[in-house]
């Protein structure tokens, strides 16, 4: 079913389910080593070898739902998207650090969302990679063992930390949730939020009023000779 006009296509059902599932395991990833790590928590929760077991295969599924969703164009779209700086990122940037008000430039993502999504993906591959060596001792030496000890703890702080800033950017965004929850935004919202974005000719979905003016527009101007020389 097709979203009201007043509403913008922005994201699949692939997409949405690709970040619920990387969502959900991120999370799982980050209470389960606190259970491991926090003795307070580790005493209440126990079962420490339970606990360890759905820490390491949450942490091994983490990168799938994101390839999986790569096999959709959309996401493989977007995937580009969020590799990309352009000039209005930069300027995105360089008006936040200067907290000037006024709009900021910005297409289907602003240049925070850009840093956050790779952010995570670096970090994923990260922590893999200690992971990985911590789970399956007899993949590395000791001394590197260790190495992958300290990188993945001190990870998993920042990790938790760059999470609770999403979840709270999140939080006071509500629309932003219910795109990524019902797949579509206001219109008015995006053309706030994400000005080029919203002034796209409809990549992700139909195209915003004004281009759909536009269009209807040069549908009629090009009638209107066609329909004299019939006459």
């Amino acid at each position: 079913m097709p979203p009201p006009p007043e509403r913008r296509p922005r994201f699949t059902p692939a997409q949405r389910r690709a970040h619920r599932a990387t969502a959900a395991l991120m999370l799982t990833c980050l209470a389960t080593a606190a259970c491991l790590y926090l003795p307070p928590l580790a005493q209440l929760v126990g079962r420490r070898r339970l606990v360890a077991t759905v820490h390491e295969w949450s942490g091994l599924l983490l990168p799938l739902p994101l390839l999986l969703a790569l096999a959709t164009r959309a996401m493989r779209r977007d995937a580009t998207r969020l590799g990309r700086f352009t000039a209005a990122d930069r300027s995105w940037l360089h008006t936040v650090r200067r907290r000037r008000p006024g709009p900021r430039p910005a297409g289907k993502f602003n240049a925070g969302q850009k840093l956050y999504a790779q952010w995570t993906l670096g970090t994923m591959l990260v922590m893999l990679g200690t992971g990985l060596p911590m789970w399956f001792t007899r993949l590395a030496p000791a001394p590197w063992r260790t190495g992958a000890t300290f990188v993945h703890d001190w990870f998993a702080l920042a990790v938790a930390a760059v999470v609770l800033g999403h979840l709270r950017m999140a939080y006071l965004d509500p629309e932003a949730r219910r795109g990524m929850r019902t797949g579509a935004v206001d219109r008015a919202w995006a053309e706030r939020e994400h000005p080029q974005w919203a002034e796209e000719p409809g990549a992700d979905g139909p195209s915003g009023a004004r281009g759909r003016t536009r269009a209807a527009q040069r549908g009629r101007a090009a009638a209107g000779p066609r329909a004299g020389e019939r006459g």
